[in-house]
């Protein structure tokens, strides 16, 4: 029997046969998720990126490497009313996605496949939006993760290939928003198929004088505007940190307990 508000084109809920899971708080506790204890596990990096996703209700979203569901369940926890799907590679993730989508009693249409040969039913849609966080590091040059899990998410397929699966994907006028790690950002940029314009990028700095650590990136579908280098997004207070205290901004903080949107700044 499906669970009411979480379905799978690809796969059936399996048993919980499992690795020990955490039961997490997300959203100042507007969303809770089942994740595992060891290997690749949710943090700020997919709440920054649904809060940065300007979608109304009546959009359609697509999370590649969907993971858990961090990030497509942290938009439609803001956004009410949107046609969610989700692509993840690892059946133990795709399987924690749609409990939790269920437990949330968020509607998530889970996909369980590769990003490199995606199932028959995402190969037929078109998305307003494309999410993703992608895998963070080459791994032709990284040592492997010992986690199994983690070692994939962390670095599977190639990130041209995961662009270009991303881009084809959209709607005319769509639009694909990612974050990944800085010292990606040549590849990154490299790798955005021609047809992706007005790209937008935001560097997330950690404080004040560091340097970025992460960056968040938009493209359209045919646009054709100029490319924006947005000011940093500050995420704590301070210039170091010298106490064992929480120093988010107030926009971060807002973010992150309040489940407010990020919006990409307006020029």
């Amino acid at each position: 029997m499906r669970p009411p508000h979480g379905r799978c084109a690809t796969t059936g809920l399996r048993s919980m046969s499992r690795p020990e899971l955490t039961h997490d708080a997300f959203l100042g506790g507007r969303l809770r998720l089942w994740q595992p204890r060891q290997g690749y596990r949710a943090g700020v990096d997919p709440v920054l990126l649904a809060a940065s996703i300007a979608a109304k209700a009546g959009d359609s979203v697509l999370d590649l490497g969907c993971g858990a569901g961090a990030a497509a369940l942290c938009l439609g926890r803001r956004v009410p009313g949107l046609d969610l799907h989700g692509l993840e590679l690892q059946p133990l993730y795709a399987d924690l996605a749609l409990k939790n989508a269920a437990a949330n009693r968020i509607t998530f249409t889970v996909h369980q496949g590769d990003v490199a040969e995606m199932p028959a039913a995402l190969k037929e849609r078109r998305f307003n939006h494309v999410i993703t966080n992608p895998p963070y590091f080459d791994r032709e040059t990284g040592s492997k993760a010992p986690d199994t899990t983690r070692e994939t998410a962390l670095g599977g397929a190639s990130l041209p290939l995961w662009l270009a699966a991303a881009a084809r994907r959209l709607e005319p006028k769509g639009y694909l928003t990612l974050i990944c790690r800085a010292e990606r950002l040549p590849e990154l940029l490299a790798g955005l198929p021609a047809y992706l314009g007005s790209v937008e990028l935001w560097p997330v700095l950690p404080r004040r004088g560091q340097p970025s650590q992460l960056v968040l990136l938009r493209a359209r579908h045919s646009g054709r505007a100029a490319f924006r280098l947005h000011a940093g997004l500050l995420m704590h207070d301070g210039e170091s940190h010298t106490a064992d205290v929480e120093s988010y901004t107030a926009q971060i903080s807002g973010v992150l307990r309040d489940a407010a949107p990020l919006p990409f700044p307006e020029i």
